[in-house]
């Protein structure tokens, strides 16, 4: 725009804020005038990157579920009987992730085609 085509700004917008809402557009304020920042951020082309929400299965979420509780039931139990472990309880523990796992992974490959 030339200075010859300089135009008069005729309509206001009042808003009410309180002190720390004011206080926060100001830090965010990233040129000498307010006014100009409000205007140059709500009016250009450019929109804030939204983040994508995610719809999950909820079948899913409840296996995870499932899982999570084992996993913290065999870290109760590890934590219980780290001193006094035997050779078959620690094989049993890895059976245990072994299975864990293998549901993970199975639970993984169905969902990953979806």
């Amino acid at each position: 725009m030339t200075k010859k085509e300089v135009f008069k700004r005729q309509k206001e917008i009042k808003i009410r804020l309180t002190d720390e809402e004011h206080q926060a557009l100001l830090d965010r304020c990233t040129t000498a005038s307010l006014a100009s920042w409000m205007r140059e951020t709500c009016l250009s082309e450019k929109r804030t990157k939204q983040s994508k929400v995610i719809e999950v299965d909820p079948k899913l979420l409840r296996q995870l579920s499932g899982i999570g509780n084992n996993l913290n039931q065999i870290a109760r139990l590890v934590n219980q009987q780290s001193k006094t472990s035997s050779a078959i309880d620690r094989i049993a523990i890895i059976t245990a992730l072994s299975g864990i796992e293998r549901e993970l992974q199975r639970l993984h490959n169905d969902h990953k085609n979806t």
